[in-house]
Order: structure tokens, then sequence, then C-alpha cells
């Protein structure tokens, strides 16, 4: 395990760009235009450091709250965590020696005897709402709600045909139920039974 903790620790493969892809950015990126609501797909770009956005939203799905010059303001949910300390025996055992003995004089313990362990641990549904802002060349177009908007689109085309046809239709999806029965006509019946074991013939080899 690497000793660093920094900013950008452990991303040497998660920033780096993908294969034949190197070089120029395309003029797309910069030419695209985001407006608030809409989603996006935060996907960090190694080869631009300004407004390059903390390794935990590379990935993460947002949408857009502010749009400025350079950078888009994008909100992503981020799951909140609580802290919980346990202390080292000594020191626990010195706490208690304390409370015990109501001793009136100050206890100095040195900080190098006693180990802090921090440990997180996520807290059922809380979710915190993180607005940040990322520069254009780290951020695309999500697809995650195309599905709903070709759905959309299709249901308002069939209910426009059946309202020109005077029909009621329902556009819920249902999930897809048990396939129809249908009748076997023509197959012949074979029926099939065991051969009786016979030790004899087991013995000679089988049949």
């Amino acid at each position: 395990m690497p000793a660093g903790h920094g900013l950008r620790s452990r991303t040497r493969d998660l920033f780096a760009r993908p294969f034949r892809k190197k070089g120029y950015i395309p003029l797309t990126t910069y030419l695209r235009c985001y407006k608030i609501g809409e989603y996006v797909d935060v996907k960090v770009n190694g080869a631009i450091h300004k407004g390059m956005p903390h390794k935990f939203y590379h990935g993460r799905t947002g949408r857009v709250w502010n749009v400025t010059k350079r950078a888009i303001g994008v909100e992503v949910n981020k799951q909140a965590c609580t802290c919980r300390f346990d202390l080292y025996r000594q020191f626990a055992f010195c706490l208690i020696l304390v409370s015990c003995l109501n001793l009136k004089e100050t206890v100095r313990v040195s900080i190098r005897d006693f180990v802090f362990v921090i440990d997180e641990f996520e807290v059922g549904n809380r979710i915190i709402r993180k607005r940040i802002h990322v520069r254009v060349e780290h951020l695309m177009p999500s697809r995650c709600a195309e599905e709903f908007r070709l759905r959309k689109k299709k249901n308002d085309q069939l209910k426009a045909e059946a309202k020109a046809k005077g029909e009621v239709i329902s556009t819920k999806r249902q999930p897809e139920g048990p396939k129809p029965g249908f009748m076997v006509e023509g197959a012949t019946l074979e029926t099939v039974t065991p051969i009786p074991y016979d030790v004899v013939n087991d013995l000679k080899g089988g049949y």
C-alpha cells in the first residue's frame, strides 16, 4: 500500500488517458452547450490540470446547477460517513483510574503511547448534495436519461394515434407475462422403461 495520501494519490491508472486517445482535445468538448438541469458524467482528463475535480467524483453522475465562463457547476450526491474513535487500552485504563480515584492533579500522558483508530461507516440513507465547479474538459453529457426520453416520445406518438382512432390506451410499462400455451399435434409417444439389473450379465461385461 502506498504511503502517500495526497489529493491525487492512487490515480496513476485512474486518470490515465485511454489507448489511442492521447494528444489534442477535440473542439466538440469546448463547443458543447450545457443547460441547467441536464445530467452530466464527471470523467477526469489527466492532460488538463486546471479545474480537475477530486478523484472521488471521477465516474459520478450529477446535474448541472450553474454555468460559468469556463466551468460547469455540478451537483453530485455523496454518502455521509461518521467516525468512531477507539482508544488504546492503556489510555482507557488511565481514564478509568483517574475517574475512580478522582485525582485533582493533572495526569500527563504521552501521545506516543496510544493509538487512535478511526472506523468509518456509512449512515443509512443520509445523502449530502455536493456542489462543485468542474471545467468542461472533465465533463461529458450523460446518457442515463436517454431511454426515458425515447420512451416519452414513443408514448406521445401512441397517444396521438389512439386519439385519432377514438380509443383509450395505457402507456404504463407492464411486466412480461408467461408465454402463451399451445397444443402439440402429430407427435408420437414412446414409452421408455429401465432394463432390470442382471448380476450374471453384469459379471460377463454388461449388455
